[in-house]
């Protein structure tokens, strides 16, 4: 079972891969953790995406299509996968759809957690982040236990620039505008579920998981 899973910044698409992934016991496969990788490793292929990135170009689909899709080859992968962060287009979904047919395997759905932009704002905003270590917390949701200060290590605890209330609402029109022809792109297809994702993070995947047994099987 391969499925999508799109999402809004601050939507939570990362713990609800991670949490989908372990209920239906496939992988969680992120595209940005995958990039990351490559880059820290100075793989061929990370060498490649670093050479558009130091020239402030984009990555271009090939490599990233690339780097997925020999994720998806190895052996943790052949029950399926979640994937989170990928495709983002559909020049890209076309092209993973294509991989996946050559293999005798297709997407069999896309979820599209949708969250009130003012939750994704309130979710944004509060997050600080520890400059030693990059550890997270939240002022509402996960508060350090001395205000400002890394439970872990000690060091200060800062807000992001792109966790500014200005710029959170920024990144959500962006993503609301790439994001369309995908969303669109998969109802045509007839893949598309839509889950509330402003519930809690457990009702979230149950919902999920539920949606996705009813429509795919389990």
């Amino acid at each position: 079972m391969y499925v999508v899973l799109l999402g809004p910044p601050g939507g939570g698409k990362g713990t609800q891969a991670k949490g989908l992934a372990e209920a239906l016991g496939l992988r969680a496969i992120s595209s940005g953790d995958l990039f990351r990788e490559h880059l820290k490793n100075q793989t061929e292929l990370g060498k490649l995406a670093r050479s558009y990135l130091d020239q402030g170009a984009l990555v271009p689909d090939d490599v990233t299509i690339k780097m997925v899709t020999g994720r998806l080859s190895m052996p943790d992968c052949s029950k399926g996968a979640i994937l989170d962060g990928f495709p983002r287009t559909p020049a890209q979904a076309e092209a993973l759809g294509t991989w996946l047919a050559g293999r005798g395997a297709a997407i069999r759905a896309v979820v599209n957690l949708r969250v009130p932009e003012e939750a994704l704002i309130r979710r944004l905003s509060g997050r600080r982040t520890c400059r030693a270590a990059g550890h997270i917390y939240h002022v509402e949701f996960h508060p350090p236990a001395q205000p400002d200060v890394c439970d872990l290590d000690g060091s200060d605890l800062y807000q992001r620039d792109d966790d500014r209330p200005e710029t959170v609402a920024r990144r959500i029109v962006v993503y609301h505008e790439q994001t369309a022809p995908l969303v669109e792109f998969y109802r045509r297809q007839g893949l598309l579920i839509e889950v509330d994702g402003g519930q809690s993070a457990e009702a979230v995947t149950q919902a999920m998981k539920e949606r996705l047994e009813r429509t795919v099987g389990s």
